[in-house]
């Protein structure tokens, strides 16, 4: 599946519209056949693990958030309201591969899969992300309204759990069918109303703030019991005003603090490590008794067997003079013997039996293979 770009390039895309202005394709998904459906969806909506929420307008206009599990959806009649399921494309590997097509921007920046089910009239009304996000139109017809940044909005919380803003002018106002698709950057106002039962997919961007690196950075640093060093100064002079904290001192200080998170190994560690952390569950396969070398041999000698990975999975590789693979945040060592089976993994692959007899005889291959498996991040098939 391949975006059909129409007159513009991807590269094209990131120059002119990313992060800099919405955009809307009208037939990017020749084709396109949904990859979950509204009762799938529901289903999910049910399991307790799965976050989801149902937001409906009243006869009086009143907006009402509902948190999953839900039971039954009779309740909500048929109009008027949207059902949100997160993450979709942790329990979903068709909803997954929605992600393949966008691969033109690194993965690590690719959030999740969100998909929502809307009735006639159906919304969340008129809102501003903090984080880019695609929006696929599956079945059904559904009116979108984007605006430009602006600092004049109001914003309006019509329920604790729901926030809006106020009217904005629209420079996209279009009725997205099967297969459209629509690019809204940052802090731009949308507002999108569902015209019959449709379904969207929203593939949205990971965009930490600096609250959250620094808070999971010094959560590192505890964990591993790293910046133990203390602070020093043995060149310091005589000071005449001991109540005083000097420009110096900020100074020392500040290069002390520096000097630690500008050391490239551990902070592309960190980096590494934070990024492929899911923020939502994951149906991770973990077995029962932990699988020995022997075992895996077994495993890769049949030749019915796969090894798949668990869906929504975040993998990455650094760069070549890190040496390291990043599975769910955990760290796993690469060697000159384990690249080929490290690249294969952070493409999130499908090793079949044929490909797993190339790596079968070479000891760090099947302890790679072995912890893998062991943590639940690939499983037997």
């Amino acid at each position: 599946m391949k975006i059909n770009w129409g007159s513009i390039t991807p590269e094209q895309f990131l120059k002119e519209y990313l992060q800099k202005k919405p955009l809307f394709i009208k037939g990017a998904f020749t084709d396109f056949e949904d990859p979950i459906d509204a009762n799938e969806l529901a289903g999910l909506a049910m399991e307790e693990h799965i976050e989801s929420r149902i937001i409906a307008q009243d006869s009086m206009s009143d907006w009402q958030v509902e948190h999953g599990p839900f039971e039954d959806f009779s309740q909500f009649g048929e109009d008027n309201w949207t059902l949100l399921v997160q993450a979709t494309n942790h329990w979903s590997a068709e909803t997954d591969k929605l992600i393949k097509p966008f691969e033109f921007i690194p993965r690590w920046r690719i959030d999740d899969v969100m998909v929502s089910f809307s009735t006639p009239n159906g919304g969340v009304g008129p809102h501003l992300d903090q984080y880019d996000v695609f929006i696929l139109q599956g079945e059904g017809r559904r009116r979108w309204q984007v605006g430009l940044p602006s600092n004049k909005y109001q914003e309006i919380i019509p329920h604790p759990d729901l926030k809006q803003i106020s009217e904005f002018e629209p420079v996209i106002d279009v009725v997205t069918e099967q297969g459209d698709l629509l690019y809204i950057p940052p802090n731009h106002p949308h507002n999108g109303v569902s015209i019959e039962n449709s379904l969207n997919f929203s593939i949205g961007f990971q965009a930490p703030n600096v609250q959250e690196l620094l808070s999971s950075l010094a959560d590192d640093y505890i964990d591993k019991n790293k910046g133990v060093k203390r602070f020093s100064d043995p060149d310091r002079i005589l000071t005449e005003q001991p109540e005083v904290i000097t420009g110096n001192d900020i100074d020392a200080l500040q290069s002390f603090l520096m000097s630690e998170i500008s050391n490239k190994d551990i902070i592309s560690e960190f980096f590494a490590s934070y990024l492929t952390k899911t923020h939502h569950g994951l149906e991770l396969l973990i077995p029962v008794e932990p699988l020995t070398d022997e075992q895996v041999i077994d495993v890769m000698s049949e030749p019915e067997n796969n090894l798949v990975p668990v869906s929504g999975i975040k993998v990455a590789q650094l760069s070549d003079e890190q040496n390291s693979l990043f599975i769910n945040g955990d760290k796993f060592q690469i060697e000159t013997k384990t690249s080929e089976l490290a690249r294969l993994l952070s493409q999130k692959q499908t090793l079949t039996n044929k490909t797993l007899k190339s790596f079968i005889d070479c000891l760090k291959n099947r302890q790679l293979l072995t912890s893998v498996l062991n943590k639940g991040y690939w499983y037997v098939e």
